[in-house]
């Protein structure tokens, strides 16, 4: 979003070099003593980067890696810590192709229970010369309804040249999230700031300075896929985050600062800071880089490469449908075309979203967008970028998607809808209503925004009448780019009784303080 752009001078050499010692003395320091063992084994492969898991299901879910080298990887999985009687599990060779990063896919786990694993890295060409193992644990996804479900969201990591802060204890959000045990995290959008690069020091109001930990890679916009790649490595230094993907299955999604800020396919940059020109090359580098960092499965056949938009299904109360907004949609603009047949989704994922949302028996229907559908993103003076143009009347130009979307749920009386979004760089809640609405071929739902994790934090936006949003809660400072903090950086928890099947939404602060909070019941196809 345009918030979002805040174009920065890459630091001299000398700044550089202070910046990475910072990096090396206070992050990479724990790491290391935590692998001192495996430092004493001379050219035995490390997982420095820690380990994460994703497409966690009732029975089944995906280990990640990286190496310094290339490796073997192996996973071992056991009810107990102790891990006796453990099952293993042959993973990939890692090597330079995939950026050293490895999945193995872990089926026939027990449902709704706790999954320890280990992973350990050997030689390849000798597999006794194995690394230290590094340790994680997930939950498996409940196959019963009584069983509740708890998952945490939010977006916008290290943006607008607030980086990883060693006096703040790096990113110290992901040890709150942490606390609260979720069975995943549904990241939003702005997994990295492709774009933003991250200087040593940043020079507050109040006369103080943000110390960051800097990187080569982020010393100036991605470009190259190693620059991406480093990005996602660059938030992998911090020892929370490492800490919380250790014990928490994450669902990811992309929005435009995985490439660069507002982005859309076809479009040409001019923006002195890039000698590639062309977005949709730019793209296909990030896309290559986001599916190596995150923990994702293969597409299945017959879909197109690189595709992102997916619904998670976690037991009997939940699906995730986790949509691209990016990726397929038109050209930034004034935002009144009617019709409008590419607008946001593109064609394949609108009629994919609503044959999924048909076919969904979960008692609850979670809408991941990683853009707002009420609020009016500007991009420039005169094009919007997102849903939302500023016309409170009859939908026209994305909205004309949303507004499909919509109808389709009502008229076929879909159940325990709701959407949940980023982006912002504030926190709020909306609820939509066609009573107040220009267009009211639709049931009333509420629509929740939550982020950043540790990026600036931004000023409301003007709300569109078009599906009468009302915003119920709010927080968003008086000024731009306002830095990270206990009180400005966010999340949001979700909570599923499963007894009565009722929803809670809570809207939290990096300080552990609940802001608003709203109960859902089921089995309505609007409230």
């Amino acid at each position: 979003m345009t918030r979002g752009a805040t174009p920065s001078r890459p630091p001299g050499r000398r700044a550089l070099l202070r910046g990475t010692v910072a990096a090396s003395a206070v992050l990479s320091a724990p790491l290391l003593t935590a692998a001192a063992p495996a430092q004493l084994l001379r050219g035995r492969p490390r997982a420095r980067w820690g380990v994460q898991t994703g497409d966690v299901t009732t029975s089944s879910g995906l280990v990640w890696v990286r190496s310094d080298r290339p490796a073997r990887m192996v996973v071992e999985t056991s009810a107990t810590e102790s891990f006796r009687h453990p099952r293993r599990w042959e993973g990939p060779l890692v090597g330079p192709e995939t950026d050293f990063t490895g999945r193995a896919a872990l089926r026939g786990l027990p449902a709704g229970e706790r999954v320890h694993y280990r992973v350990t890295l050997s030689d390849p060409d000798d597999p006794r010369r194995t690394g230290e193992p590094v340790y994680g644990s997930f939950r498996t996804a409940p196959a019963r309804r009584r069983d509740g479900v708890r998952f945490l969201w939010s977006g916008d990591l290290a943006g607008q040249g607030w980086g990883i802060n060693p006096d703040r204890g790096g990113f110290p959000i992901f040890r709150e999230m942490l606390r609260l045990d979720p069975d995943f995290f549904l990241n939003s959008g702005d997994t990295i700031y492709a774009d933003g690069p991250i200087e040593p020091e940043v020079p507050l109001p109040d006369g103080s300075v943000w110390r960051n930990v800097t990187t080569e890679e982020k010393a100036r916009v991605a470009q190259t896929l190693d620059q991406f790649r480093g990005n996602h490595r660059y938030n992998l230094l911090d020892e929370q985050l490492r800490r919380f993907n250790a014990r928490v299955p994450v669902v990811a999604q992309w929005d435009d600062h995985e490439v660069v800020n507002n982005w859309y396919p076809g479009e040409i940059l001019d923006d002195e800071r890039y000698t590639v020109k062309d977005v949709d090359t730019l793209a296909a580098r990030s896309r290559r880089a986001f599916g190596e960092y995150f923990p994702i499965s293969t597409l299945p056949p017959g879909d197109e490469d690189g595709r992102v938009y997916r619904v998670v299904r976690h037991g009997p109360l939940l699906d995730v449908f986790v949509l691209d907004m990016r990726t397929y949609r038109n050209a930034n603009s004034p935002g009144r075309q009617t019709p409008d047949p590419q607008g946001i989704l593109g064609e394949r994922q609108l009629r994919w979203l609503k044959r999924e949302l048909s076919r969904s028996r979960a008692v609850w229907k979670v809408i991941a967008a990683d853009m707002p559908l009420g609020l009016v993103v500007p991009d420039g003076d005169t094009d919007v970028e997102a849903v939302a143009q500023g016309d409170p009347g009859a939908p026209l130009g994305r909205e004309l998607q949303v507004a499909e979307v919509l109808r389709h749920i009502k008229h076929r009386r879909i159940t325990g809808t709701l959407w949940l979004t980023t982006d912002v760089h504030y926190t709020s809640a909306q609820h939509y209503d066609p009573s107040r609405a220009g267009f009211t071929d639709f049931a009333p739902f509420w629509e929740f925004v939550s982020g950043p994790l540790n990026a600036g934090g931004f000023p409301a936006l003007e709300l569109d009448g078009t599906f009468g949003p009302e915003t119920r809660f709010i927080r968003a400072p008086g000024e731009a780019n306002t830095p990270p903090g206990p009180d400005s950086s966010y999340f949001g928890q979700v909570d599923v009784d499963g007894a009565s099947g009722e929803l809670t939404v809570r809207l939290r602060t990096e300080g552990g303080d609940v802001l608003f909070r709203q109960t859902l019941q089921p089995g309505r196809v609007g409230q």
